[in-house]
């Protein structure tokens, strides 16, 4: 079985680092783009000129550093938060169907966000610290409720979707009865980057690459678990801890992206799925691959949603929602299938 298993996550060297290579060729050229394109373009030649020199139209300067710039990193840092997060829950809860989106962790950290927003207006560090709560209590909720009744992973998913509902109808209440208070309840709840700040970003990114960097670190146990709960308990690994302490990591990344991009969806289900496909199952190659594959991801739909109808920019999580919602009905066809085999 262990061998089996060894075979299972061995993949060729040289083809992880040329989907490396890769993904930061296209995420280095989408984040110039996305500097220089927009309701007003630039050329790629203004936008290097200000960043290395300084030099360029006054205009150009403030666009590029107080928009843009903080805009494409948001969406960098928010693309790789949500995909990891994705990918431990799904490794928590032993489904592949599990993402911030679908088992109530986004309406989690949505709910307290306005809690916060109500009960601490223009405090970044309040709202930091309950969106985190809220995504870890909501992952906490479910993984209780699966451990309970020994749900298969369609009940996981339900149990999700109605935690969702009940977190998101505990956020329509917040805002109707203090609707002063969350002035951008629509742009947070579909999820967009046209209202991402630098002081925000101060805040939060710390936040992200620590726990990316944990998330990483913690691979090969990741692989471990994989193998089922016996097998990992006898090779040393305590897996309620472990599924805690993966489901903490993902409550810290979901809730620090929704700070930035808002209630996005769908990140954290197709990226996963997608470099799975490519590059195995071992996790210490899928967690970094993973991040950079959801921020290309995310800064190329952000890329996207402004250029497509502009000057008019379309909100990011509604062309995210639009490629994400058909690859989860593929994932549900194709599990059914599986079953029915």
């Amino acid at each position: 079985m262990r061998a089996s298993s060894k075979q299972s996550i061995r993949t060729p060297i040289k083809n992880i680092w040329g989907i490396t290579i890769g993904l930061l060729v296209i995420l280095v050229a989408l984040f110039f783009l996305s500097l220089s394109l927009g309701a007003s373009s630039f050329q790629l030649k203004e936008t290097w000129g200000y960043l290395l020199y300084g030099e360029g139209e006054a205009v150009i300067g403030n666009i590029v550093r107080l928009i843009r710039l903080p805009r494409s990193v948001g969406a960098v840092l928010c693309g790789s938060g949500l995909a990891v997060a994705g990918m431990l829950l799904q490794s928590a809860l032993n489904n592949s169907l599990a993402a911030p989106g679908t088992i109530g962790v986004n309406s989690g950290a949505g709910f307290l966000v306005v809690a916060a927003a109500i009960f601490f207006p223009g405090s970044f560090m309040a709202k930091t610290v309950f969106a985190f709560i809220g995504a870890l209590l909501a992952a906490l909720l479910v993984f209780m409720i699966a451990r309970k009744t020994e749900g298969s992973r369609s009940k996981i998913i339900l149990t999700g979707v109605a935690v969702s509902s009940l977190l998101s109808a505990g956020s329509d209440t917040l805002v109707t009865l203090y609707p002063d208070s969350v002035m951008d309840r629509t742009s947070f709840f579909i999820g967009g980057f046209a209202h991402t700040q630098g002081r925000v970003l101060i805040y939060v990114w710390p936040l992200i690459i620590v726990s990316l960097l944990a998330a990483w670190l913690f691979g090969k146990q990741m692989n471990v678990l994989s193998l089922g709960d016996e097998m990992a308990e006898s090779l040393g690994l305590h897996t309620k801890r472990f599924r805690f302490l993966l489901l903490f990591l993902a409550a810290l990344l979901a809730g620090a992206s929704a700070c930035i991009g808002g209630l996005l969806g769908f990140v954290g289900l197709v990226v996963p799925h997608i470099v799975r496909m490519v590059i195995g199952t071992d996790h210490r190659r899928l967690i970094p691959l993973t991040a950079l594959a959801g921020s290309v991801l995310v800064l190329g739909c952000d890329l996207l949603a402004r250029v497509l109808f502009r000057p008019f920019e379309l909100p990011v999580g509604i062309l995210l929602s639009f490629l994400g919602a058909p690859f989860f009905l593929f994932l549900i066809l194709k599990h059914k299938r599986r079953v029915e085999q």
